[in-house]
């Protein structure tokens, strides 16, 4: 997997913050954001799996007292 190169130009008050949860966690701000945006996307992705599964097995109406909604659970 390669590399790229994301430039950003934030607001000094974000940044600030960021470097404060970066330090709270013992990393670098680049290592807390791209750790950051990686479980945005992970959180996606599962959302994404979890309205699929849905979908092809359907919703009854009726909840079955033995059955648990796939997405149960999840925010």
């Amino acid at each position: 997997m390669g590399t790229s190169v994301l430039s950003l130009r934030i607001d000094h008050d974000l940044l600030e913050r960021l470097r404060h949860h970066a330090a709270k966690s013992g990393m670098s701000v680049q290592d807390y954001v791209v750790r950051t945006l990686i479980r945005n996307d992970f959180d996606q992705r599962f959302q994404t799996a979890v309205e699929e599964t849905e979908r092809f097995y359907g919703s009854s109406g009726s909840e079955d007292e033995d059955q648990v909604r796939p997405s149960a659970g999840i925010r």
